[in-house]
């Protein structure tokens, strides 16, 4: 028989017996018993060559006999962690017998840690309960062992608790008792269950938990976000205080006014360690301390940074000549500033164009055109976004100057016209008409336009009008002609009529000298007098009058071959029968 047999709860064990017996002799019987806790043999099976008797015993329905007469339980459960023997009888050569340790086991769940609820402090004046460690349904009842960063701890508090459960498995549990460290805040704990399978050491590890350590801070820092190298007036800063300590101390903010420290601890949020101030200025600029109070211990520290807030200041422009400029004069133009950081100084015009660097802008020749509001910006390289503008209005004076009119101006008599008159000057001018109507004026800086609507009369078609535009520095008028549209119309018209006629005219003379030619009545270098007889007026007959009218071709065409000219009377009028 095997010394010992391993199965898991649940499962079937299988025990054989195997024997002889001298000479071959047959067995009288065979019987199986198991090994109670009296360490008292219970019989199971009682078997001879005729029949196979089986006690009442609590293994009445897990029990049977395999052909080898092997005995196989099933299921098996913990009672059968026990001794099983086989007992063989074969009459006179006596009796023989032998034993198997049944080892039934079940494998532990994997154990669950919990770390302690509350934090530990490192000043705690108990040994502190770090966690615990549970695992159940287990057989037989394995251990527990506790580890810290993988290695294992050696404690005499640790002690193992095992409890044996109605169904026969048991659950073993264990708290870990250690004194902590501040380095402890980094480690991780774990507890590992042991237990044997078939004569090895097996195990089974818990999760890795970190516990929460209480511990006062070291270090404490404070910082300027953004950077105060960085920091420009308007900016929104933000003083942030961390320290190493846990649970975070409470903080408070100062800041340094002369020699006394102005608490600012109202203005910080309410998780403590941050302190914002929005739209900071030059008296923002100072020194800031935080202080922390440790409540674990009641220790306190702090830190001071200096906040520096860059800034421009004082811009100032000057304009040389400061009193009346006038056109072709030279206009300087100076910009200032103060600021702690270096600055850079850009000319724009009005339309936020750049035109100048540097302190100095100097126009020259300047005009009413030169007239304009410039701006002075003052830049810091060094502080990204930190620059401030000045204006300046540069207004040049001269007598005026009519820069549009509406002349000529085609009207008819009677309707109603507006004439325009458009200048430039300054100081301001005024516009006077030379004729009566309802006028209209409209100012813009240097500029002034007026608008005069009157209805068109015969004297004022031939006189026109006049506009007058003066200031205390000169005068400037233009005359605004009047055309009659309708007579201009009418002109026009016999214009194209008489254009069109002569067209028609020349087209058709030539046809009629082409028409001549090919019928070889007007031969090209003939010498003498070509006469063209003079047809029969009749309406039914296409006549066309031609005229010479002095023209150099038609008298060339006329002379004779000595080159005399015909007489007047012979070269006035011709007429051509062209029905043929």
């Amino acid at each position: 028989m095997p010394a010992e047999v391993e199965v898991e709860v649940g499962g079937t064990a299988r025990i054989e017996c195997n024997f002889y017996t001298p000479e071959n002799a047959s067995y009288t019987y065979i019987d199986w018993f198991y090994v109670d806790r009296s360490n008292r043999q219970v019989r199971l099976y009682h078997i001879t060559a005729r029949d196979v008797l089986e006690d009442d015993t609590d293994y009445k329905d897990r029990v049977s006999l395999g052909q080898d007469k092997s005995l196989s339980i099933s299921p098996v459960t913990v009672q059968d962690n026990r001794t099983f023997v086989c007992q063989v009888g074969a009459g006179s050569y006596g009796v023989g017998e032998n034993s198997t340790e049944l080892r039934v086991y079940k494998v532990p769940q994997t154990p669950e840690i919990e770390p302690s609820s509350g934090g530990i402090s490192v000043h705690s004046t108990e040994i502190p309960e770090i966690a615990k460690c549970v695992s159940k349904n287990a057989f037989p009842a394995p251990n527990i062992t506790w580890h810290k960063n993988g290695e294992q701890l050696h404690s005499e508090e640790n002690q193992v608790t095992v409890t044996r459960e109605s169904s026969g498995l048991y659950t073993v549990s264990s708290a870990l008792y250690a004194p902590v460290t501040r380095e402890d805040r980094l480690s991780r704990y774990h507890c590992t269950v042991h237990y044997l399978l078939r004569g090895q050491s097996r195990a089974l590890e818990s999760r890795r938990v970190k516990v929460n350590v209480f511990y006062p801070a070291e270090t404490l820092t404070l910082q300027v976000v953004p950077s105060s190298a960085l920091v420009k007036e308007g900016d929104n800063v933000t003083l942030v205080c961390e320290a190493d300590g846990n649970p975070p101390p409470v903080f408070s903010f100062f800041k340094k006014n002369l020699d006394e420290w102005q608490d600012l601890s109202s203005l910080a949020e309410s998780e403590g360690g941050i302190l914002n101030l929005h739209d900071v200025n030059k008296s923002s600029s100072g020194t800031y301390k935080c202080q922390s109070l440790d409540l674990d211990d009641m220790s306190q520290k702090e830190e001071a940074v200096d906040l520096v807030v860059n800034y421009i200041e004082g811009v100032r422009v000057k304009m040389e000549p400061s009193s009346t400029v006038r056109e072709g004069e030279t206009v300087k133009l100076s910009c200032d500033a103060q600021s702690p950081v270096g600055l850079q100084y850009q000319w724009n015009n009005e339309k936020g164009e750049m035109v100048g660097n540097g302190r100095q802008l100097t126009l020259n020749n300047v005009s009413f055109e030169t007239s304009n509001t410039f701006s002075c910006k003052v830049m810091a390289p060094s502080v990204p976004g930190l620059e401030q503008s000045k204006k300046v209005s540069v207004a040049v004076q001269g007598k005026p100057r009519i820069v549009a009119i509406s002349s000529p101006l085609y009207v008819r008599q009677d309707e109603l016209v507006t004439l325009t008159c458009k200048a430039i000057a300054f100081p301001p001018p005024t516009v006077k008409w030379s004729i009566d109507g309802t006028a209209h004026e409209y100012k813009d800086n240097q500029h002034v336009a007026s608008n005069l609507t009157v209805r068109v009369s015969q004297d004022l078609l031939q006189a026109g009008a006049m506009c007058r535009v003066s200031n205390e520095l000169g005068v400037s008028e233009k005359h605004i002609q009047l055309v009659d549209q309708k007579s201009t119309a009418e002109s026009q018209g016999v214009i194209i009529v008489a254009i069109i006629v002569a067209i028609l005219v020349v087209a058709v003379l030539g046809a009629v000298i082409y028409f001549l030619h090919k019928k070889g009545k007007i031969p090209c270098g003939r010498a003498g007098k070509q006469d063209i007889t003079k047809p029969e007026a009749r309406k039914d007959k296409i006549v066309v009058e031609v005229k010479s009218d002095k023209l150099s071709e038609e008298a060339g065409l006329l002379q004779g071959a000595n080159g005399e000219k015909r007489a007047a009377a012979d070269q006035s009028e011709k007429y051509i029968d062209l029905r043929n």
